[in-house]
């Protein structure tokens, strides 16, 4: 069973998707919170493996929320927010995240997504990808704290993995791109992660995105 505890200040939007959730017979609620520091608590005594988490929340919001989440390594964070693009996106991507989703996805796709993200494979709402790339190749000025030699220890292959990352690419879509198996990609991403220092596919796609990473 998949744990998610549902961070979300709004009573309704909560039960609603605590309802999707529940539908799913491999999913299973471990806890509801109504404000960021709850979260927070919540996950350190629960333990779950995904923490569904608005942006928006009283006291500590989503950010902040997730990255004390993530820093503490006490679940994966996948964030829910009704902004498609915006400065919370990047802040949540960079705060450790593992999946980014808008509230209007389907109850299918927040299922799936839940269960990507359980898996170590991170998602970013294929609506946003496209814009959430163009947004960092229109602002080449854009501060990073990332420094380029930290690219020094990939191979050439696992390069080439991080650009397609880069680019929004599924394993699949990697797969396809670099004409290797699904298998093999998959332990391309998980061995740059670890040099890298990165717990999330996500945020290796960020990392690529502001270092400039050009694929084959």
């Amino acid at each position: 069973m998949i744990r998610v505890l549902v961070a979300e200040d709004q009573s309704a939007v909560r039960a609603g998707l605590v309802l999707i959730l529940r539908s799913a017979p491999d999913i299973e609620v471990a806890g509801e919170a109504a404000d960021g520091e709850q979260a927070v608590a919540l996950a350190r005594e629960l333990r779950p493996d995904v923490v569904l988490m608005d942006v928006q929340m009283p006291r500590l919001d989503g950010v902040s929320a997730t990255r004390q989440v993530v820093a503490e390594e006490l679940a994966d964070v996948l964030v829910l927010t009704t902004f498609d693009l915006d400065e919370y996106v990047f802040g949540a991507l960079r705060a450790g995240a593992s999946g980014f989703l808008l509230k209007n996805t389907e109850a299918k796709d927040l299922i799936e997504a839940v269960r990507t993200v359980a898996r170590g494979e991170g998602i970013v709402a294929p609506a946003v990808t496209r814009r959430l790339i163009a947004e960092f190749a229109a602002k080449p000025a854009r501060a990073s704290t990332a420094d380029p030699a930290v690219l020094d220890s990939l191979t050439r292959r696992e390069r080439e993995v991080l650009a397609c990352l880069g680019e929004g690419l599924s394993n699949a879509g990697v797969a396809e791109r670099l004409d290797m198996a699904e298998a093999t990609v998959k332990t391309h991403v998980s061995r740059l992660l670890g040099k890298l220092g990165l717990r999330s596919r996500v945020q290796a796609a960020v990392l690529a995105q502001e270092l400039g990473v050009q694929g084959p």
